[in-house]
């Protein structure tokens, strides 16, 4: 069955390719019309409170509906932040303790019924009020742990009954236009935080008017305004008319991205009127959707989907011909991203810090084929993770190398030496003599099928039984939180550029939030704790060292794979490209609607 729909798929794309009629092919906005750009997402949104959200479609739509204090400036390479809704980044004092920023006057919020008909400017109390609510215990605010025990006086929040009205020397609103923060020691990362989507700017009327709902009804001062909403489905983002920026380019223009500066300079964003966005789930339907016309560009060209589009011919990745010749251009683009299976520090199973446990997790760990992950699944676009950082973090070092590499004989060694003894029917049984049986979480996906398959051949050599639970990606996240899932494959993209955003998924506090394997080790813990008041250097380096090293002594992951994620776009989309941190790129991109027309007719 499968080879059936593969075969189906290749031939519906060939067909296409070679000049076939389309019948659903985008119909192009007319010459000096409306501009349209036309983007997907992989997964559905859960919802839009800029305090709750997590998952990458919420936050790729909050990024342009939320406006923070700084962004990232969108052609420095390397990454380097930049006012937004500050008037300039932050000043800090010496001790590295308060940061002081100062916004722009007349930033607006979106027109909603809880501001009565008033226009709404966005204040220094925006920010401080937003900060807040990543405390408030009814939110459990997957983005505490940036401010968490760190703003001065935040107990008052953490302890006893929380209370909007509490104020705290941390959290400082000087006057309309001035906010300070001021921390219990210092943390080089800060800046990083308020490039976030959690921490813009949510008015308090907003958020008391629709309580629970906020996520239902976003009311940012953004780039882009909510319009039509068919949920999971189908999001339509409108330009918003009062935004107040206007590009400029900064003096770390990479050389090849100085056309797009010049196209960009001055100009008031964002360029296009409408983003209409679809969500497609399916990694067929977003391939052949794209060749047909129906999305502006695809990004990260699943591993399953790339012989479709890739030239096999090609020593390097490249477009096949007959996609070159219709003008898509390939980037492929090296993601601030690492795949990684976690496991389930607390459960019964697989969880515990006993010898055993840790034989049984570690084998796992040996078992995994990591060169066949690469070459088979990711079509060789992928690096081997040795660590949890990928290339380009502050923190990453490329010339560590895990203790922990495929080989199957020592897993099995591994496992006969503590006890987990195999049966007639090939499979082990825990030490006492019970039945062994993994349960893994998947995702009901052509890709998350073909992991399955992976992962179910290599544990199955080294005799571990092993089933598979398929759920959307939400519910499994949802559950992870809970402590409900024993083993599941996923991946994280960096919030920002330190090692600090990765090291934090294994850190003890963050557990049932970001750490979904709950791993809470305290020789861990204190270095996380220590490292976390650094700044890049020999220093942290050491420290980042030593939790590598306690990751792979005590295996709650099985680091995967880096990906180079092969991004296209279409001929008419100008402006493009991609950028290491922030999901989106939609308020700088610009359609040329003729080329657009254009291809249209070419391919009816």
């Amino acid at each position: 069955m499968k080879r059936f729909w593969k075969l189906a798929a290749c031939a519906a794309a060939l067909a296409m390719l070679g000049g076939a009629p389309s019948v659903t092919a985008q119909s192009a906005s007319p010459a000096g019309g409306e501009k349209v750009l036309h983007a997907l997402l992989s997964t559905g949104e859960t919802g839009l409170d800029p305090a709750v959200a997590s998952d990458l479609a919420s936050l790729s739509l909050l990024e342009n509906l939320f406006d923070p204090l700084l962004r990232y400036d969108y052609l420095a390479r390397p990454v380097k932040l930049q006012a937004n809704a500050a008037r300039a980044l932050p000043t800090v004092d010496a001790a590295g303790t308060t940061w002081t920023f100062q916004l722009k006057p007349g930033m607006l919020f979106a027109p909603d019924p809880v501001f009565q008909g008033k226009r709404r400017e966005v204040t220094a109390a925006d920010y401080a009020y937003s900060i807040k609510r990543l405390y408030d215990p009814a939110l459990k605010s997957p983005w505490l742990f940036l401010f968490e025990d760190k703003l001065l006086g935040d107990e008052a929040y953490r302890k006893g009954k929380f209370s909007y009205a509490t104020e705290i020397p941390g959290i400082q609103v000087v006057d309309k236009y001035t906010l300070r923060l001021r921390l219990k020691q210092p943390d080089p990362s800060l800046p990083f935080y308020m490039a976030l989507p959690a921490t813009g700017a949510v008015a308090r009327e907003a958020a008391e008017a629709y309580g629970s709902q906020l996520g239902n009804h976003p009311i940012g001062s953004g780039p882009f305004r909510m319009g039509e909403w068919k949920r999971t489905d189908k999001i339509t983002l409108a330009a918003n008319p009062d935004y107040h920026l206007r590009f400029h380019a900064g003096a770390d223009v990479a050389p090849a991205s100085r056309p797009i500066a010049q196209a960009l300079e001055g100009r008031r964003l964002p360029l296009v009127d409408k983003v209409e966005v679809k969500i497609m789930e399916e990694y067929q339907s977003r391939v052949l959707g794209f060749l047909n016309g129906e999305f502006d560009y695809i990004e990260q060209l699943p591993e399953s989907m790339r012989e479709m589009v890739l030239d096999p011919a090609a020593a390097r990745p490249a477009l096949r011909p007959e996609l070159a010749a219709k003008g898509m251009v390939l980037y492929p683009f090296p993601v601030l991203q690492t795949y990684y299976m976690w496991m389930n520090m607390e459960d019964p199973v697989i969880g515990g810090y006993s010898k055993e446990k840790v034989a049984l997790r570690r084998a796992i760990a040996l078992g995994y084929n990591g060169p066949e992950d690469v070459a088979l699944l990711k079509k060789g676009l992928a690096i081997p993770a040795q660590s949890p950082l990928p290339p380009n973090v502050l923190g990453y070092d490329p010339a560590y190398r895990s203790p922990i590499a495929y080989d199957p004989a020592l897993a099995r060694a591994l496992l006969d030496r503590f006890g987990y003894k195999t049966g007639s029917d090939g499979f082990r049984s825990l030490p006492d003599g019970r039945p062994l049986t993994l349960v893994m979480h998947s995702e009901p996906t052509m890709v998350g099928r073909l992991r399955d398959e992976l992962w179910r051949k290599n544990l199955n050599a080294i005799g571990l039984r092993v089933t598979f639970k398929t759920d959307k990606k939400t519910e499994i996240i949802k559950a992870s939180r809970l402590g409900k899932v024993m083993m599941f494959e996923t991946n994280w993209i960096a919030d920002f550029p330190d090692g600090d955003n990765f090291y934090q998924l294994l850190y003890g506090g963050n557990a049932g939030r970001a750490n979904y394997s709950r791993f809470n080790l305290p020789e861990f813990n204190q270095r996380y704790e220590q490292a976390r008041l650094l700044s890049d250097g020999p220093e942290r380096s050491k420290l980042y060292h030593e939790m590598a090293q306690l990751l792979h002594a005590y295996n709650p992951w099985v680091p995967l794979t880096h990906p180079i994620s092969a991004d296209i776009r279409q001929s008419w989309l100008k402006n493009y490209i991609r950028h290491p941190v922030e999901l989106t790129n939609w308020r700088y991109l610009d359609i040329d609607p003729e080329a657009r027309s254009g291809a249209a007719k070419i391919s009816r």
